[in-house]
């Protein structure tokens, strides 16, 4: 199986290291959070790797190369310009079977293979890993009816539950149909797109761990877990 890993935005909210490191190749202990990933992939039998680059991307070839330390080939599709998260995606050939994508810039004990296999069952044309978030609301919330003044309720530090993407896809490939080449597009308009044209999407829940680096809260305590579980991301 095919994967493309996007490793090509700006990774704004860890600057200013990544004014001089793309994203992915920030230090999750002694490793590069995409060494970890890429060894990862390999493990689950991912085959062909295609790196999708723009921001400093002379430097993710130099490091990563053609792939062969890590078992994999490694092909790259430089961004001209920004293109979002899915806009990539047009700019990678040879997608023709059921591939998989992934942000460059997670952590997680996910099973990849128990996603595909899922994804294969569900007969959908897009999987998205999921994960169970808690989002707590440090301040006194005011409940009113809309147009009035008059106060219904006060909730005091509420915490709200979401459904979040993990940033990690299994696509078949009709949706690079859906695709705009050349043109700016994110995943939650590629899902929008999919679902608008009544195909099916599903979302693989996953309870284990799953850090977005992208984060600094995450990244800062990746660091530490990355200490505590090596062996279970790195297998050794």
């Amino acid at each position: 199986m095919k994967a493309v890993i996007l490793a090509g935005g700006r990774g704004t909210r860890l600057a200013p290291y990544t004014h001089i490191l793309p994203k992915p190749m920030m230090p999750v202990g002694d490793r590069a959070i995409l060494e970890v990933v890429l060894g990862q992939f390999s493990r689950a039998g991912i085959s062909e790797v295609t790196l999708a680059v723009g921001h400093l991307a002379s430097l993710m070839q130099a490091y990563f190369g053609d792939g062969s330390r890590y078992n994999l080939k490694i092909t790259y599709a430089y961004e001209e310009k920004p293109l979002g998260t899915a806009g990539p995606l047009a700019l990678v050939e040879g997608l023709t079977e059921t591939f998989l994508v992934a942000n460059g810039d997670i952590m997680t004990l996910l099973d990849l293979n128990q996603l595909i296999a899922f994804h294969k069952e569900q007969k959908t044309v897009c999987t998205i890993a999921s994960h169970q978030r808690t989002h707590k609301i440090n301040l006194g919330v005011i409940e009113h009816a809309e147009g009035s003044y008059r106060v219904s309720g006060y909730i005091e530090k509420p915490s709200m539950n979401f459904l979040v993407s993990m940033g990690i896809y299994v696509f078949e490939p009709g949706v690079l149909d859906y695709i705009p080449k050349g043109e700016y597009f994110d995943f939650p308009d590629l899902v929008n797109v999919l679902l608008g044209a009544n195909e099916p999407v599903a979302c693989f829940p996953y309870d284990g761990y799953w850090r977005d680096l992208g984060n600094q809260d995450d990244y800062l305590a990746a660091n530490e877990d990355f200490e505590s579980m090596r062996s279970q991301f790195l297998a050794e």
